[in-house]
């Protein structure tokens, strides 16, 4: 039988790295949860219309990288591609807004789909970790967002990231925008790409973000959406930049920054990871202020404001692991058994149910072996203590244990085992 590959694109996650994966997920929850967000958790399918509705049609997502099909009652069904959608979607779903206690703020992590090409820690099928901060409108929700995005990152580690933030300005300083866009990109566009004759038509801001390089060049040299912010838009961006540099977070200013879906206005920002050498490995977090996507689905206008960002957790271990920074999330062992004889496995069996029962980790292996092997396996576990008995340790109701990170050994009672344990590795959480 030919052996079954998993679909392009996707890939089985296995010990090392799913531990990395729930390390990196506890830490970005218990983060969230610090700055108040709750937990939320929405389907991993929609109607299609939800990302129809809230990415915009002019968005890449939408147009290109979606897992759209018609289910058995002929209704169009999505996989979702992000999580922002449908967390509004639940909200006005579940009448969420219907409270004094504004703004909303949830925290969500789950799979999303896209079909993109596939490279250096980005899947078809990926992990989002993400955040809503949804029903007011305050440049210091803006600005505390994104702290939390950068906060978050430097809390994993990363010693060299990078924050690029930019304006999108209110939707008076966009239209303004797109006209100047229109009018720049009119006599150029007959040589650009495909997908930019189709931005220029949907949403000229898009043609900013295009990676074809004679493209990307042309978009170097447009209009800036500086000059044309509304004198309201121009001075809430310079109190998020003062917000920043105040909680000393460096940023460099990006015109060129638009992010990929058609909910942001005002502050957008991303987050890229760079080497020590100086290489930027590309964004790793983005996200912005939005307005507009509450209403899209019937919800109150008077509150339709949010911020938010997403990042992907595959995107997250990949960078992690190139620069060593998941040596220390590798699952350790506490306690691994090695009986000495047939008699001794009996023994091995009990007393592994009772170590687990104090809340440590147990590795036994339920036949006797040599001691040379039974070390290989505990240094392949990363075991911390290894407890040795043979019929001379169970006559005396002894073990012998090891401590495998000091290489000191002794004879402990089993009597005294527990607190021997308590003291060797600390209370078990």
């Amino acid at each position: 039988m030919p052996t079954i590959n998993p679909v392009k694109g996707t890939h089985d996650v296995i010990a090392d790295e799913a531990d990395a994966y729930a390390f990196i997920e506890s830490l970005f929850f218990s983060i969230a949860e610090s700055y108040g967000y709750r937990h939320i958790v929405t389907p991993v399918i929609e109607h299609t219309e939800v990302f129809d509705r809230a990415a915009g049609e002019g968005s890449d997502v939408v147009r290109k990288e979606m897992y759209t099909f018609l289910d058995k009652g002929d209704r169009s069904i999505t996989l979702r591609p992000e999580g922002t959608a449908g967390v509004m979607r639940s909200i006005v779903t579940n009448k969420l807004y219907a409270t004094p206690d504004l703004p909303l703020k949830y925290y969500y992590c789950g799979t999303a789909y896209r079909y993109e090409r596939p490279q250096l820690g980005r899947y078809r099928e990926f992990r989002q970790l993400g955040v809503e901060c949804v029903g007011e409108n305050s440049v210091y929700l803006d600005a505390e967002t994104i702290a939390f995005a950068y906060h978050f990152l430097e809390a994993l580690g990363f010693e060299s990231i990078k924050l690029k933030i930019n304006t999108l300005g209110d939707k008076a300083s966009r239209e303004a925008y797109k006209t100047a866009l229109r009018a720049y990109f009119a006599d150029k566009i007959d040589g650009m790409c495909a997908d930019c004759h189709e931005r220029l038509r949907l949403n000229p801001l898009r043609i900013l973000d295009c990676k074809v390089p004679e493209d990307h060049e042309l978009a170097k040299m447009a209009p800036k959406i500086q000059d044309y912010l509304s004198p309201e838009s121009k001075a809430r961006y310079e109190k998020t930049v003062e917000l920043l540099r105040r909680l000393d977070i460096a940023f460099e200013e990006d015109p060129s920054l638009v992010r990929g879906l058609d909910y942001y206005g005002e502050v957008v920002f991303e987050v890229h990871c760079i080497s020590p050498e100086g290489k930027d490995y590309g964004a790793i977090c983005g996200g912005g202020h939005y307005e507009g996507i509450l209403s899209s689905f019937g919800g109150p206008s008077e509150i339709d404001v949010g911020v938010g960002f997403g990042m992907g957790v595959e995107r997250i271990y990949s960078l992690m692991k190139e620069f060593g920074l998941t040596e220390r999330l590798v699952s350790q062992t506490d306690v691994i058994l090695m009986p000495l004889g047939d008699g001794a496995v009996d023994t091995a069996y009990f007393l592994a149910d009772a170590i687990r029962g104090l809340g440590y980790s147990v590795e036994a292996t339920y036949r006797s072996g040599k001691l040379g092997s039974f070390f290989k396996r505990a240094e392949r576990k990363k075991a911390k203590l290894a407890l040795i008995f043979g019929e001379d340790e169970i006559a005396k109701n002894t073990v012998q244990v090891k401590d495998l990170q000091a290489q000191q050994q002794e004879e402990v009672a089993l009597a005294a085992l527990t607190e021997y344990l308590r003291t060797k590795l600390g209370a078990a959480e």
